[in-house]
């Protein structure tokens, strides 16, 4: 599908989203490796912003971003994924604007705490992943197509996998619960790591609000990649499933590895959508 090159950026998204294996089959040959190397320069992105430590060592990278995709419309790029994403004419339909503004939200977003409410929350997510939906609509269904139930699709099923992090991110910053959530529930940081009645309810809760403003945005009458179709129908059952489970954090992460029937149906009807509303 794609040469060496690009396959260990591709592997790395795949790892984080096991069952894009199977959209890949759902997927136009014709188009499907410029859509891959999309998402897996997304993927790229994401790990820029929340998988390194250090605020100023992630800044160097986007920073790196910023100047790689600013330049790559004239050069063509430098990196893999862009050599590969620029030399398709999809690419010089969109504006530059929206090719740089994720880097520009997930810089602006480095230095952000835990958020105040539920609300807030998805307002601070949407920043980044709003940009990074609004670059794929532009993408695979040109500049002109809503990228609005994409951006709220991306956004919270990215809430909903921050979630499965919070032990892992219990001491940093930015909490996957927000502090109205943690103060309803008696809950302080140093709690979060302890599998406690407290922090079952707390996460029920947060399942529940991500589990109806995922399925609000897929009622939506607007595009989906297929890729993100996926992403959200995931999302949404994995939310809802782990909510009405006796141990939710166990059940979350249990639910974001599973694929079967259910994530083949599930791809197929993104792909259906995708290519009914494209």
């Amino acid at each position: 599908m794609s040469d060496g090159a690009t396959q260990s950026y591709i592997d790395k998204w795949l790892a984080v989203q096991p069952q894009q294996r199977i959209a890949l089959g759902f997927v136009d040959e014709r188009v499907r490796d410029e859509h891959v190397a999309l998402a897996a320069f997304e993927q790229e992105l994401i790990a820029s912003a929340y998988g390194i430590r250090e605020p100023q060592v992630a800044a160097a990278k986007l920073q790196w971003w910023a100047e790689e995709l600013s330049g790559a419309p004239a050069s063509g790029g430098r990196h893999p994924l862009t050599k590969q994403l620029f030399a398709s004419e999809r690419a010089r339909r969109i504006p530059a604007s929206v090719w740089i503004a994720p880097v520009l939200a997930a810089m602006a977003q480095l230095e952000q705490g835990t958020s105040s409410d539920f609300s807030a929350q998805v307002s601070a997510a949407s920043g980044l992943h709003g940009a990074l939906a609004t670059l794929e609509t532009a993408w695979w269904f040109g500049p002109d197509a809503s990228a609005d139930a994409a951006s709220r699709v991306a956004t919270l099923s990215h809430l909903v996998f921050a979630l499965s992090r919070l032990e892992l991110d219990a001491e940093r910053e930015r909490l996957p619960l927000p502090m109205s959530r943690l103060a309803r529930h008696s809950l302080s940081r140093g709690q979060l790591k302890d599998d406690t009645p407290a922090r079952r309810d707390a996460i029920r809760a947060q399942l529940t609000e991500l589990a109806a403003g995922l399925k609000a945005a897929l009622a939506l009458n607007q595009p989906l990649s297929t890729f993100r179709g996926l992403e959200g129908r995931t999302a949404l059952a994995t939310a809802r499933g782990a909510a009405k489970a006796a141990e939710p954090f166990a059940e979350l992460h249990r639910r974001q590895s599973r694929t079967g029937p259910a994530t083949a149906l599930r791809a197929w009807r993104a792909a259906r959508r995708a290519g009914r509303l494209g």
